[in-house]
């Protein structure tokens, strides 16, 4: 029963000018490389790090989160540009104090705005205004931190399972 693996892909939605600044940055980039044949080659350098800049644009802009839950262990993994992941965080279910959706009791001392507790905060949601998202209260390596997820039912399921009283639905 405690060997299950669940995992959850949460895709961030891209800011609202990203398509419009890559076209741009492609534009000059191509514009100073002509410039550069045709006048001067002084005008080669702008255009190769405008290139550069685009591709690590390019790779930072697109964020994609991974959630695992694994037994009692949860894992937040970042996923830039499609290509590089990095895990941002590994965190025993045990040292759970609650999952609750934002705007809950439960976690509404550590809210921003009325709250009078004050955490690192981590967010990790998809940014999109129609997914519901939760907040976790666990310690991390000694200090209590607050976690915002995009979390399904089914994660919602597992964890409400094996932390009944920690963990509360919408």
């Amino acid at each position: 029963m405690n060997d299950y693996k669940l995992t959850e892909q949460v895709v961030r939605k891209p800011k609202a000018m990203t398509g419009l600044l890559k076209k741009l940055m492609v534009g000059f980039a191509v514009f100073f490389v002509l410039l550069g044949i045709m006048i001067s080659q002084g005008f080669m350098l702008p255009g190769a790090l405008l290139a550069l800049l685009y591709f690590f644009y390019d790779v930072l802009s697109q964020k994609e989160y991974e959630y695992m839950l694994e037994g009692s262990t949860f894992t937040i993994d970042v996923i830039l540009g499609k290509r590089y992941r990095k895990t941002a965080h590994v965190l025993e279910l045990g040292k759970l104090e609650a999952v609750a959706p934002n705007r809950h009791h439960a976690v509404e001392k550590y809210r921003k705005d009325v709250g009078s507790v004050k955490l690192p905060k981590y967010d990790y949601t998809s940014y999109d205004a129609d997914t519901p998202y939760y907040t976790m209260i666990i310690m991390e390596d000694k200090q209590k931190i607050k976690l915002l997820l995009d979390l399904k039912e089914d994660m919602l399921q597992a964890m409400k399972r094996k932390y009944p009283d920690r963990v509360y639905l919408a």
